[in-house]
């Protein structure tokens, strides 16, 4: 139902009142009434008044008097007035109240079916002139949106493609006025290049009769300089309306950030490249000080050369730790750490630790307590080699920084719900404390509590930034409570999933002697020569018939004159590298050569890294440093010997 029409009724009588108010009642109408000509001039001042219905003779003032007023006010003045009298029908009087503003005269008495029927069409021409009005609003704020906008706002003839009205924008972003631009084809404002497109584009608005549409596309300015728009097109009545938008800036700004992205995965790479040739590079002489110290000791030594052999071997196992933790924190911030869980006895691991860290507390003279709570299961889900990792550490460190008193780690079961349980590691030490304000800063990689803690008491920094990434890998949080020169708390907890117990356990049997290996060739792709020295010593104890070469081309020369029942291939090494040697082999090679056993001995850390060569063709990968035991375990797999 449409919004009901005011009408006002004016007349010193109530009994017309009350008789027109009758005749005129109908839904779509609101009437008010009123004997006094003032009183009206009010209700018409504070009400949309349409229509009034006005008596002409009135004791105050009568109704032309009235019908001026209201005709003399901007908010009354276009009020479409009725003159209802019983005067004479004289035309002087008639032109009189047409003077003033009166639209029509209604005789009385009143005609039932005239004045319903007058009052009927000037109700229909009210609200026709109230859509006018609105409708002359809307086009006049609209007018004001298009001419204050920041966007090109035009209309173009769908048949020429010329432009029939632009607003001031146009000069603002293209350099033209908009005088300048009307009659001419928007394809001129197109880049050449873009021109065919962007033409077919149109094309298709139209003959799809489109709504809206987006293109993208360069514009050609008054300066020559092109700039990238969005076109915002409609179609309607053979009529192309465009609203073309600057994106300039924007478009600048995306092909800065896929720059940049572009050079973080360039740098991402060229680090990872870095990182893998760095673990190459001092792995590989580690790997060759570890081996030769294994073998030293196997010879006829004195107790200070023993002692000496002793130093070595501590010194090239500090090492390997400080660079393996280097690596760690590369690997998990380049998002290639992994954590592998698997059924394992959580006290076993506990204990081990605490054993191995037992001896070094006593040389310090300091207390070393273990508290393990009995109700925790026997067998957990979890990475034993990680878990290991942050205990050595919070330990490590413990017992590095206290000079006095005790250390304790304490192992409880918090919660237990089904098949998970929660549990709480606290590592407690009466040594030097953190400062408070260093809380945050010393899980930060290289960072340490205070600046001189590196030349007093040795070390990266590394070891708690590790620590930190690695429980929160693992699902779990990790806190710190300390106060400088009373001690320090470092609590970690996370929760496990329980498991039963492993089908068949992995034995770990002290290695004893190796076996010899009898009628066996082996084939030795090493390019760093105290790594061959130390292999050569390993295979020549094993009895193995071996040859060493330094680089991937001589393995082939070797392998296409000799037969083989296994290769040792380095993965780093000049002109052909372990990856492409071993893709060769499997290529080129006839059986059984294609097939040879291939085990790679790479300083490779990252998983990626081993998966290549796996992937390459390579049989099995060995990570350097690596023990004797561990090589002749693999060697006696592959080759299928007893035992293996």
């Amino acid at each position: 139902m449409p919004i009901p029409v005011n009408i006002l009724i004016v007349d010193d009588r109530p009994e017309n009142i009350i008789a027109l108010e009758a005749l005129l009642k109908r839904n779509d109408i609101k009437i008010l009434s009123t004997t006094s000509p003032n009183d009206a001039l009010k209700i018409a001042w504070e009400n949309n008044i349409a229509i009034a219905l006005v008596d002409v003779q009135m004791p105050e003032m009568d109704g032309f008097e009235f019908v001026e007023m209201l005709k003399s006010n901007p908010r009354t003045k276009d009020i479409l007035v009725l003159f209802v009298t019983a005067i004479s029908k004289e035309t002087r009087y008639a032109v009189k109240g047409l003077g003033v503003g009166a639209v029509d005269y209604l005789y009385k008495p009143l005609d039932p079916y005239i004045t319903s029927a007058k009052v009927d069409s000037f109700i229909q021409l009210a609200r026709a002139q109230k859509e006018v009005k609105q409708k002359n609003e809307e086009l006049e704020n609209y007018a004001m949106v298009v001419s204050n906008s920041a966007d090109i706002i035009c209309t173009v003839d769908a048949e020429t493609l010329r432009i029939k009205t632009a607003n001031p924008a146009t000069e603002t972003i293209l350099g033209y006025r908009p005088v300048e631009l009307i009659g001419k084809s928007i394809l001129d404002r197109v880049v050449d290049e873009d021109r065919t497109a962007f033409r077919n584009r149109l094309a298709d608005i139209i003959k799809e009769n489109r709504a809206l549409a987006v293109l993208d596309y360069q514009f050609i300015t008054f300066s020559k300089n092109p700039i990238s728009v969005e076109c915002r097109v409609a179609y309607r009545n053979k009529t192309l309306f465009f609203n073309i938008n600057d994106v300039t800036p924007q478009k600048s700004y995306e092909s800065q950030l896929i720059k940049s992205k572009e050079a973080a995965e360039i740098g991402k790479k060229a680090k990872e490249a870095f990182l893998a040739n760095m673990s190459h590079e001092l792995r590989t002489p580690i790997n060759g000080i570890i081996g030769i110290t294994a073998l030293l000791r196997k010879t006829s030594l004195t107790d200070q050369q023993s002692s000496m052999i002793d130093m070595l071997d501590v010194s090239s196992q500090s090492l390997l730790g400080v660079i393996n933790d280097v690596l760690d924190i590369s690997k998990i911030d380049a998002g290639k750490f992994s954590i592998i869980r698997s059924p394992n006895k959580v006290r076993d691991l506990i204990q081990s630790v605490y054993r191995l860290l037992k001896f070094k507390a006593d040389e310090e003279h300091i207390e070393f307590f273990l508290s393990v709570d009995k109700d925790i299961p026997e067998y957990l889900m979890f990475d034993s080699l990680r878990l290991n990792q942050i205990l050595m550490n919070l330990l490590s460190n413990a017992i590095k920084f206290t000079k006095r008193g005790y250390v304790k780690l304490t192992v409880v079961q918090l919660t237990r719900e089904a098949d998970k349980v929660r549990l709480q590691f606290k590592v407690e030490d009466t040594g030097i404390g953190i400062p408070k304000h260093r809380l945050n800063d010393i899980f930060e990689s290289f960072e340490q509590a205070d600046e001189d803690t590196a030349n007093k008491y040795g070390g990266t920094g590394l070891g708690l930034a590790i620590v930190k990434k690695l429980v929160e890998l693992k699902g779990g949080q990790l806190t710190v409570d300390s106060r400088v020169g009373e001690g320090s708390v470092f609590t970690f907890t996370n929760w496990y999933t329980i498991a039963g117990k492993p089908i068949k356990e992995i034995s770990r049997k002290p290695a004893g002697k190796l076996t010899t290996f009898e009628g066996v060739s082996i084939l030795v792709a090493e390019d760093n020569l105290v790594n061959q020295f130390m292999l050569s010593k390993i295979l020549n104890d094993w009895n193995l018939k071996f040859d060493i070469v330094n680089n991937g081309m001589k393995v082939l020369d070797k392998l296409k004159e000799n037969h083989y029942d296994l290769i040792l291939m380095d993965t780093h090494m000049p002109e052909m590298n372990g990856y492409q040697t071993a893709r060769k082999i499997r290529i080129d090679f006839e059986e059984p050569k294609r097939s040879i056993p291939i085990i790679s001995l790479s300083a490779a850390t990252f998983d990626h890294e081993q998966q290549e060569a796996l992937t390459s063709g390579m049989n099995d990968v060995l990570a350097k440093p690596f023990f004797p035991a561990q090589l002749h375990e693999k060697i006696k797999h592959l080759l299928a010997l007893p035992g293996g």
